[in-house]
């Protein structure tokens, strides 16, 4: 028996890591998370991944999925089309401590980036025959597989925790933020405020039966939620409050906002925003 119910209020991809991200009406399950989320990196001339932390410009590039393309666009540039059926080259890329196998997108992209960000890159996707695995620490006996993600196949945030920030914001003076800082790819109403931060599993109702995710190690944030979606402009918000209340010891202390999940059973399901979710509270955790 559940402790609570809540509904999927929202889905995201983000295709192409550290890039702007898209809301989906719907999403399917696959081994690494949500299908094209993260399958694409930008990497510099030795393979090395960059992210909004070296690059906030990043943020500007815009992404649409339309039938066989994904579509880029940035300011002052023209729309870049991509197959998601047509790869280039293989090759190896660095994301974080790992170097995977992945393939290049080809001259165009690489210039198109190096174009908009001001500096020599390269667009790749990863390789599905590559198996990236979460740490165990964290996922016990599941073995996790993700693409480009910084280290787990999903990442779940809760509607009424980005209210309770925001109202702090207020409070100090500062603008309010919404949750493309986060850039969670499920976004759950009807929870308390960080509640997420105490639940063990949780149960969707979806499409050909359920969708079971275990929540494993709270996010703790980097810069990027200081990175404005819209203007690609650095603050120090939503970060300082944040620091404020959000220390999580699980996390050595790490400032942290939603929870990495893995997925249990559902896989080849179909998520929709809207769908009915239980969940069930924490009592042991890995790392506590």
């Amino acid at each position: 028996m559940s402790d609570l119910s809540c509904t999927l209020q929202s889905l995201h991809l983000h295709p192409i890591k550290s890039c702007g991200g898209l809301s989906a009406r719907e999403a399917l399950v696959v081994e690494t998370g949500l299908d094209l989320d993260r399958q694409w990196m930008v990497v510099d001339e030795h393979g090395d991944m960059l992210t909004q932390r070296e690059l906030p410009r990043m943020a500007l590039v815009q992404p649409t999925l339309k039938h066989s393309e994904l579509i880029l666009r940035a300011p002052g540039m023209l729309a870049l089309h991509l197959s998601l059926d047509t790869v280039e080259t293989p090759t190896r890329v660095q994301v974080w401590d790992d170097r995977v196998k992945a393939y290049e997108m080809g001259a165009l992209a690489g210039q198109w980036f190096s174009d908009f960000l001001g500096k020599k890159l390269r667009l790749v996707r990863f390789d599905p025959e590559q198996k990236r695995l979460s740490d165990r620490q964290w996922t016990g006996e599941v073995e996790a597989e993700n693409g480009f993600s910084d280290g787990f196949p999903l990442l779940v945030a809760s509607a009424s925790s980005l209210s309770d920030l925001n109202r702090r914001l207020l409070a100090r003076g500062a603008a309010a933020v919404d949750m493309r800082r986060f850039r969670p790819n499920l976004v759950l109403e009807g929870l308390l405020p960080f509640d997420e931060d105490h639940i063990d599993h949780i149960t969707i109702e979806a499409d050909g039966g359920p969708v079971v995710l275990k929540m494993v190690k709270p996010c703790a944030r980097c810069s990027i939620p200081n990175v404005d979606p819209d203007s690609a402009a650095t603050g120090h918000e939503p970060g300082d409050t944040l620091a404020g209340f959000r220390a999580d010891a699980r996390v050595k202390g790490g400032i942290t906002f939603g929870m990495n999940a893995v997925v249990l059973e559902g896989i080849d399901r179909t998520l929709r925003a809207g769908q009915k979710v239980s969940a069930s509270y924490a009592f042991d955790r890995p790392g506590s």
